[in-house]
């Protein structure tokens, strides 16, 4: 079977806050400022009004000549007119700014609030994606333990048991891994592969492991060699193939194929599942993220499949998109550029 990666500490990437609180202090903080904004205006304008009349009744005493009086007179309208711009202008600059800086952090309050309701259904995911295969192993394990079987028995118990601690292996890799990514320590180490045989032994060991409901088609041309990181590498298949699985029905058929065109090499994974609205495609290689509708909710994922399988694509110099498979489910072709060629 493909081979695994290390381990990695990956607390801090579940590290989640509260934000409601925050918002709230936020939006209180916005309307002492709208306030004090609003009560410094009036205060400007009732003393320049006030400053305006005393300058008025001084102007009358001081000056005898009606010319004099009327020539200070529209000396003082127009730096009262000024003053009053100025106040204007400065008071749009900051109600602008201010509208300007409320519009952004309310935006990523909201993000933030998003990836944090992620972040817990993720939790939630997990938890029950690890609880799972291990009750399911110490279930097999106990039943080998208590009970006199058939060596046929015993077999078919030992395989399923395996086959759990596979199925955990596999989902503590993608959380390890989407860990390294988020905190910025992954690294790659790339040699010179034959990728149709890789890929053939790796998916051939897989589907031996794992009893599938779907028919696996391995459509792959030979001797097509890249150069890879071989401890990364096979997450992209796995996940890409874990999707396709956990999307399809029963009796379906999974065609994972890799060919050479021109100067690229062309990885795909192609089911015949439920499909991906063209809405959520934008957002399906996000972290935590994962298709909305009630029918795909009740699988099994984590969210971080794709997200790793984007990220570790783009390490390997190439590009991966979904588009709809005819007449129903979704292909996934993966396009490594040239430079990744042996």
């Amino acid at each position: 079977m493909f081979d695994t990666l290390n381990l990695y500490n990956f607390a801090p990437m579940l590290n989640t806050t509260k934000k409601s609180r925050p918002l709230f202090w936020f939006n209180v903080l916005v309307v002492y400022v709208l306030l004090q904004f609003g009560w410094w205006s009036y205060l400007m304008v009732n003393q320049n009004k006030e400053i305006y009349i005393l300058k008025s009744e001084v102007n009358l005493l001081k000056h005898d000549s009606p010319t004099d009086i009327i020539t200070k007179g529209n000396e003082l309208n127009s730096k009262l007119h000024s003053k009053w711009i100025m106040i204007a202008g400065e008071g749009t600059v900051f109600i602008g700014l201010l509208i300007l800086g409320i519009i952004q952090i309310r935006k990523t309050f909201k993000k933030e609030t998003a990836l944090a309701h992620l972040q817990k259904n993720f939790l939630l995911s997990v938890s029950h994606e690890l609880k799972s295969p291990i009750a399911s192993a110490k279930l097999q394990l106990q039943t080998l333990q208590k009970h006199e079987l058939d060596r046929e028995k015993q077999k078919e118990i030992l395989a399923n048991a395996i086959s759990d601690t596979d199925r955990l292996n596999n989902l503590v890799e993608n959380i390890l891994l989407a860990a390294k990514i988020e905190n910025n320590v992954f690294t790659t180490h790339k040699e010179e592969y034959n990728l149709s045989e890789y890929i053939t032994e790796g998916m051939n060991q897989t589907i031996e492991s794992f009893n599938y409901k779907q028919k696996v088609v391995l459509n792959i041309e030979p001797n097509i060699f890249m150069k890879i990181d071989r401890t990364s590498f096979p997450s992209i298949i796995l996940n890409l193939f874990e999707n396709a699985v956990k999307y399809s029905a029963h009796n379906s058929t999974i065609t994972l194929g890799l060919k050479k065109h021109s100067n690229k090499i062309i990885l795909s994974v192609t089911d015949e599942g439920v499909g991906i609205s063209e809405e959520e495609k934008k957002n399906i290689f996000q972290k935590f993220y994962r298709v909305g509708s009630e029918e795909t909710r009740k699988t099994k994922g984590t969210g971080l499949g794709l997200f790793i399988v984007n990220y570790l694509v783009k390490q390997h110099n190439g590009v991966v998109t979904v588009k709809n498979n005819l007449p129903k489910g979704s292909i996934f072709e993966v396009v490594f550029n040239s430079s990744e060629l042996a």
